[in-house]
């Protein structure tokens, strides 16, 4: 639809989904899945389903330190990850990890409608001390309530430098602006951790996996991919 009103389309990135009436751990493909799942329960970890408005503190105090981890003159990408709180928040489940009590790690979860309707893995944030297995524990426990419930599908969401393949590319490609994307997928970790993020998703076996892309009125541009890194505070 871009490209027959004159724009100019790139592969930024991918986008990854579960189909939840056919997930299952079972199988060697998820052992190290199901391991790092075990661990974490046994350890103590709760995971229930709260309320935002009554856990509001809890989730404030994780995300400053879960900032203060990344470092001191980090900052927080924006407009490419999700957020909590405000007018919408109604509409979001919350699932939270405690540990003997104490809060240590959420995931945030957003509505999806459309074709591929269910919910979106959209904020995640932990305590830079909790041990591994803990948000995959979390996970394993919404996407089990969204399954008892119905649901069609997990998004894990979009992304960048990511999947990248010429194949995905359009007759209404920029050829140097998706030689500038690839490079930042082969070089641009410092850019944007998409290494992380994408062994996290892969981890759950996505079933669904979309091309994801720039459109640009015109001509592309690299300064135009420049302010959208500057957007996303992820320069």
């Amino acid at each position: 639809m871009y490209a027959r009103e004159g724009f100019t389309l790139n592969q930024v990135g991918s986008s990854y989904a579960v189909h939840l009436p056919e997930f299952t751990l079972r199988g060697s493909r998820f052992m190290k899945l199901r391991n790092k799942i075990s661990q974490a329960r046994r350890s103590g970890l709760d995971v229930q389903e709260v309320s935002f408005a009554e856990h509001r503190d809890s989730t404030a105090q994780i995300d400053s330190a879960w900032l203060r981890g990344k470092g001191k003159h980090v900052k927080e990408i924006e407009f490419l990850v999700g957020e909590i709180g405000g007018p919408v928040q109604r509409y979001r489940r919350l699932f939270l990890g405690t540990l003997g009590g104490r809060p240590v790690a959420y995931i945030s979860y957003s509505p999806v409608y459309g074709s591929q309707s269910g919910w979106l893995h959209d904020l995640s944030r932990r305590l830079p001390d909790t041990r591994p297995g803990v948000m995959e524990a979390i996970n394993a426990t919404a996407l089990e309530t969204f399954s008892q419930e119905g649901g069609e599908w997990l998004h894990f969401g979009f992304t960048p430098f990511t999947g990248l393949d010429r194949s995905h590319e359009l007759d209404a490609s920029s050829a140097l602006t998706g030689k500038f994307l690839r490079l930042l997928a082969d070089k641009g970790e410092s850019v944007y951790p998409a290494a992380g993020q994408l062994a996290y998703k892969e981890k759950w076996g996505p079933q669904l996996v979309l091309p994801e892309y720039l459109a640009f009125e015109g001509g592309a541009s690299l300064r135009a991919v420049w302010h959208i890194l500057r957007l996303t505070k992820s320069i």
